[in-house]
C-alpha cells in the first residue's frame, strides 16, 4: 500500500512545503475546501497539515486537519511524516489533575473504577506493578469497558489509516495518573498490538 501524500494548507503552507520536500516527504499545497473535495473524489490518500491560525473556512484545511501546527513545530512533524510507514497508536495514561494531554483523539475516564490509592499496600505502587494490575483488572467493569473499547476501535483503525491518519492517541485518565489509567492504557496497548500494520506505544505521562 502506498504511503499517503501530505497536503498542506494555512498561512505557512509555502514554508512548510519547502521544509517537507527537503526532508523527502511527498507534499503538496492545498488552499480551499474545494481542492480537498477534489482530492477525496480522486481517492487520494493523504495526511492533512494546517499551519497557522484557523482559516474560518467550513470543511477547509483547519477544520479537517490531521495536524494543526505552528511554524516552530514543522521540523519535528516533517521528520515524523518522513519516517512513518506504519500507523502508530499511542495508549497514554495521564492525571486529570495535571490537565488533558495535547493531541488526544480519544479520552477515556478511568475514575469509575475503585482506586488502588485507597488500598494501603498498593498506594505507593503504580499501574506497572502486577499487584495493581490485578486489582484494577479484577473489577468486572474494567474488563467490560476494555472489551467494548477494543471492539469499537479494531475496525476503525484501518479506516483512520485509509484516510491518511498515521498517528492516533488514546488517552486514559484517572485522578493521579498512577494506577487505574496506567493499567487500562497498558492493557489496551497489549490488546491492539496484534493488529497488522499498526505499531503500539504505551506512555505513562505522569509517573
Amino acid at each position: 500500500m502506498n504511503r499517503p501524500v501530505v497536503l498542506i494548507g494555512g498561512v505557512g503552507a509555502e514554508t512548510a512545503l519547502s521544509l517537507f520536500v527537503a526532508e523527502g516527504v511527498d507534499a503538496r499545497m492545498v488552499a480551499t475546501a474545494a481542492e480537498l473535495r477534489e482530492a477525496d473524489r480522486q481517492g487520494i490518500r493523504y495526511t492533512l497539515v494546517h499551519v497557522g491560525p484557523d482559516d474560518g473556512e467550513p470543511e477547509g484545511t483547519y477544520a479537517r486537519a490531521h495536524h494543526r501546527v505552528e511554524h516552530t513545530e514543522l521540523p519535528e512533524l516533517a521528520r515524523k511524516l518522513r519516517a512513518r510507514e506504519r500507523m502508530v497508536v499511542t495508549c497514554l495514561a495521564f492525571a486529570f489533575k495535571n490537565g488533558l494531554p495535547g493531541g488526544a483523539d480519544w479520552v477515556v475516564d478511568a475514575r469509575f473504577l475503585d482506586n488502588p490509592y485507597w488500598v494501603d499496600e498498593l498506594r505507593l505502587l503504580d499501574g506497572k506493578d502486577p499487584r495493581v494490575r490485578y486489582y484494577v483488572l479484577g473489577q468486572p467493569l474494567a474488563v467490560e469497558a476494555l472489551d467494548n473499547l477494543e471492539r469499537t476501535l479494531r475496525p476503525l483503525l484501518s479506516q483512520y489509516h485509509r484516510r491518511g491518519r498515521m498517528e492516533l492517541m488514546l488517552a486514559f485518565g484517572c485522578t493521579g495518573g498512577r494506577h487505574r489509567s496506567v493499567v487500562l492504557a497498558a492493557e489496551m496497548a497489549r490488546r491492539l498490538s496484534s493488529l497488522d500494520g499498526v505499531d503500539l506505544e504505551f506512555v505513562a505521562r505522569d509517573l
